[in-house]
């Protein structure tokens, strides 16, 4: 390579890149002590959410989720009790009014509309419409049905939420080991490479940590 030719590619270098910054490439200063953080372990946190809720987020020292992790648990565990008991009431309201025992009037109560005179067959034989008691039977049934719907679900959302615990706990130890400090920073500057006994250009691009 002639010698003009290298005199050219070092002017192009000064002009896109300062001499200094050149040169400070040769040097790098090295933190006397970097605080590293622990490292997690998935399988472990994996483990420990299985064994009881919230211990894998406790493991990965996220313990703002656990408030949440509870929350979620109580307000699934109260809809259970909540459908669970007026599927209970609505079940025996039903079976009351279709058997024949005057003694068994729990449904009354619970139809706060409507005159027994109207509607039940057994304490009003002479009265009753027909076609009220069987609208009657139809909205006990009813009732039973979406309380029963509602409870089943319930108890599918408790097992969703503890996977879903479980799979939280497991994502973040997974992710605890990659660096998303601020501190990051990426740089791009020109160097000279020999190719082959011939001098060439390119541009260097890192990542550079600072403390």
């Amino acid at each position: 390579m002639r010698t003009i030719d290298k005199i050219i590619i070092i002017l192009i270098l000064i002009v896109l890149c300062p001499v200094e910054d050149i040169l400070a490439q040769d040097t790098i200063n090295i933190p006397k002590k970097v605080k590293l953080r622990p490292k997690k372990d998935p399988l472990r946190a994996t483990m420990l959410a299985v064994a009881f809720p919230g211990l894998g987020q406790i493991y990965n020292r996220k313990y703002w989720k656990i408030p949440l992790v509870y929350a979620g648990f109580g307000g699934l565990a109260y809809s259970v009790s909540f459908n669970t008991s007026h599927y209970n009431q609505m079940m025996k309201a039903y079976q009351d009014f279709t058997d024949k025992i005057p003694e068994t009037n729990s449904y009354i109560p619970l139809i706060k509309w409507a005159d027994p005179s109207t509607y039940d067959p057994v304490l009003y034989p002479q009265s009753y419409n027909p076609s009220n008691a069987s609208w009657v039977e139809d909205n006990l049934l009813k009732s039973v049905d979406y309380y029963k719907k509602y409870r089943d679900l319930s108890y599918i959302g408790i097992a969703a939420w503890y996977l879903i615990t479980v799979l939280d706990a497991n994502v973040d130890a997974s992710l605890s080991n990659f660096d998303v400090t601020k501190n990051l920073n990426l740089a791009i500057s020109p160097f000279i490479m020999p190719i082959q006994g011939f001098m060439g250009a390119g541009l260097n691009i890192s990542v550079i940590c600072t403390f």
